[in-house]
């Protein structure tokens, strides 16, 4: 079949660890190689942020990633995005009244409120069976305010069009359970709800190759987008309490706006941990490295010890799953998709989000048994070959497809969800009510 996916600020061209660069564009390249791997033509919608990139760029045999025209041609922040969605969608509807696609996946809320507003474009020219729009959020506003508060940037429209987009789109695509009971709460009927969580490329996450040299006689890693969610300032705290105890262990922190001795030295997240580490007196035991490819990193995983994910909280989260991968025992904290991919005392050791002291505590146990973690490593590689590749996870998103078209019914006209206005100031475009599809349920 013929795929769309929309991925309006994270392409999967783009370098990872930046502050919009992560996990959505990871899953966007590999979920779209491995659809293509099963036979299937893959297109990926992003927003250019470059004046030098053409149009159209093959990313590998079968997917083909388009470069849209929407605002500035430069990087713009996510939350800044919004008023350029109208553009965007307008790009979309004329590529798909030309060459329609037989599904349409969109990645993150204003990429499903797009997606949404051009194939109601297209409907009203062409008539007849609407594209199926299938949605995965990645991150869910009602979410980012609960634990950000005011600190939340996203721009106001996303309290109202985000669960209008939920409530809109033909299947939402949860990544994890917890998200599943979010987006219930918000109005989408659980029969419109599937459960398809991330993936990880085994093959180049595995437990044997080559291994970083380490700086000290233990160490731990924890790699994530420098921004203050993610709770690296709480892993270095702990670490200040392992170092109390008379360890010779490092941190390494992988991820922020650029290289080590580059660009990263301007990150306000990085000096506000360097700060942090130079208050508790363990600068020389944290090295940060900025950011590193994805082939750079399973030699860093196999220079841990231990692997600490410790956000307050967590759509889903891929670096566990690296990390298990690599067999390597995690530290996550219990929130979000982190539950569901690591296992309690199976594959790594829970924790409450934002409590450095059980952080300290349960590296310091694991730190302390080598036979503990060598078990809990080989079961987490076992559990990513089990569950998790990107194979089995575009197995399951076909078959989501599949319903999507085998369910899929013409509309008279497209309507706005009920509650949300039919234009704003800065957006031309509207949510469609989306075809109600038949017998889906959640997994």
């Amino acid at each position: 079949m013929k795929i769309a996916m929309v991925s309006e600020h994270a392409s999967p061209l783009a370098a990872l660890g930046g502050v919009d660069a992560g996990g959505q564009n990871v899953h966007v390249a590999e979920l779209s190689g491995a659809l293509a791997d099963r036979g299937h033509q893959v297109t990926v919608y992003t927003r250019r942020d470059d004046a030098t990139q053409p149009v159209r760029v093959p990313l590998r045999p079968g997917v083909e990633v388009v470069h849209v025209d929407a605002g500035p041609a430069r990087h713009v922040s996510k939350d800044e995005l919004f008023p350029y969605m109208g553009t965007f969608a307008s790009v979309l509807a004329a590529e798909w009244f030309v060459d329609r696609p037989d599904v349409v996946h969109a990645h993150f809320w204003m990429s499903g409120h797009a997606a949404l507003d051009a194939v109601a474009q297209v409907q009203a020219r062409t008539g007849g069976t609407r594209i199926p729009v299938a949605q995965t959020f990645h991150a869910l506003g009602v979410v980012k305010r609960r634990h950000q508060g005011s600190a939340d940037t996203s721009p106001a429209e996303r309290e109202w069009l985000e669960p209008a987009v939920g409530r809109s789109a033909d299947q939402v695509v949860a990544t994890c359970s917890d998200e599943a009971f979010e987006l219930k709460a918000l109005g989408v009927p659980l029969q419109r709800i599937s459960v398809v969580p991330c993936g990880v490329d085994v093959s180049l996450f595995r437990p044997d190759g080559p291994v970083e040299e380490r700086g000290r006689a233990q160490r731990v890693l924890t790699a994530s987008r420098l921004v203050r969610r993610k709770g690296v300032g709480t892993t270095i705290a702990a670490l200040a309490a392992l170092v109390a105890q008379g360890r010779d262990v490092e941190l390494v922190v992988v991820g922020g706006a650029g290289v080590a001795g580059a660009d990263l030295v301007d990150d306000p997240e990085y000096q506000r941990l360097d700060a942090l580490a130079r208050t508790l007196g363990v600068r020389d035991h944290v090295t940060f490295r900025g950011q590193l490819g994805q082939h750079e990193m399973p030699a860093v995983y196999r220079s841990a010890d231990v692997v600490v994910c410790a956000p307050w909280y967590e759509p889903f989260g891929i670096v566990p799953l690296e990390a298990m991968a690599c067999g390597r025992p995690v530290v996550a904290s219990s929130v979000g998709g982190l539950i569901d991919t690591v296992v309690e005392d199976g594959t790594g050791l829970h924790v409450p989000p934002r409590d450095e002291a059980e952080v300290a505590a349960a590296v310091g146990a694991l730190l302390d048994d080598p036979d503990r973690r060598e078990a809990l490593g080989r079961a987490g590689r076992a559990r990513a070959e089990s569950r998790y590749t990107w194979q089995k996870v575009a197995a399951d998103s076909e078959r989501v497809y599949e319903r999507l078209l085998a369910g899929a019914v013409a509309v008279a006209a497209p309507t706005a969800p009920a509650g949300a206005p039919q234009r704003t100031a800065t957006h031309a475009g509207r949510v469609t009510r989306a075809a109600q599809p038949t017998e889906r349920t959640a997994r």
